[in-house]
């Protein structure tokens, strides 16, 4: 497969994904609308698709909500088959995305050596 045609893809499931979780249509109550895709990566051959939540909420909270959208992977799948109109739907296996704190505390680092400094 191109990387253009995985590339599109991956850019469907985050928007499909997304809408399910902002418009609440996910009905696990550890599912938080404050997570978001940041990220998808699509095995070669399309079965595979690892979703990553982030969320600007505390590491439990971003945690639960991955736990919740893992027990309901099955009913994300069906709704992401009707999306995409592929053959093959990907399995999913959603993991939780920390960069966004990673890079916070790089930042701060950074903002207190350029302090110390002066």
């Amino acid at each position: 497969m191109s990387k253009y045609s995985q590339a599109r893809i991956e850019a469907k499931l985050i928007e499909a994904i997304s809408t399910l979780i902002v418009q609440g249509e996910i009905k696990n109550h550890n599912v938080s609308t404050l997570v978001s895709v940041s990220k998808v990566s699509l095995s070669h051959d399309n079965a595979y698709a690892v979703v990553y939540i982030s969320s600007f909420l505390d590491d439990g909270s971003l945690n639960k909500s991955v736990e919740g959208l893992q027990n309901a992977a099955p009913f994300i799948q069906g709704r992401i088959g009707k999306f995409l109109g592929t053959r093959n739907t990907p399995k999913l296996t959603f993991k939780a995305d920390t960069s966004y704190e990673k890079a916070q505390k790089i930042n701060h680092l950074i903002d207190s050596l350029v302090k110390d400094g002066e």
